[in-house]
């Protein structure tokens, strides 16, 4: 994988190359029934970090972000990835409309924009937070905070090679 690694709990990534082999390295660890909460402001690489966790799924089409679409669905490969863009919802409201939870017990769901709002899918969550350099600093190189929601998380975390 070729990240450098401080703590299990955070991750450097120098590339958009090396954030989708992080994603795919985390793909390994998903089963059915998970879900994953990707924040970070425009820009930051939710969505890069989504086509290596499709990729490490075995997804085979292209990844794009559903902003406009809200959410698609990967069915092929070794778990079905849900894709969902929370940016544009108002709230929980708009969430359950959504109708998530139908597809969260076989399928991997992985939701950018979607901190405080989906949480509730899955007793047990990973969230990470995408911080990239601020306008006076330059480069690629992103910062993954890995914030495990509950004991299943913490301990697969921990199964994460190292950098």
């Amino acid at each position: 994988m070729n990240v450098h690694a401080a703590r299990r709990d955070q991750v450097v990534i120098p590339t958009a190359e090396r954030m989708r082999e992080f994603g795919a390295s985390l793909a390994a660890l998903l089963r059915p029934g998970d879900l994953v909460v990707l924040s970070g402001p425009l820009g930051a690489g939710k969505t890069v970090l989504a086509q290596g966790i499709a990729a490490g799924l075995g997804v085979r089409e292209t990844v794009t972000s559903p902003t406009f679409v809200l959410a698609r669905v990967y069915p092929q490969g070794r778990i079905p990835l849900v894709h969902v863009d929370a940016y544009r919802l108002g709230g929980i409201a708009e969430v359950d409309d959504l109708d998530l939870d139908a597809d969260a017990d076989s399928s991997v769901t992985v939701v950018e924009w979607g901190a405080g709002l989906v949480g509730g899918l899955a007793p047990e969550h990973l969230e990470i937070a995408v911080v990239r350099p601020t306008a006076a600093e330059s480069g690629e190189v992103r910062t993954l905070r890995l914030v495990p929601s509950g004991p299943q998380w913490a301990r697969r975390l921990r199964e994460l090679p190292p950098g």
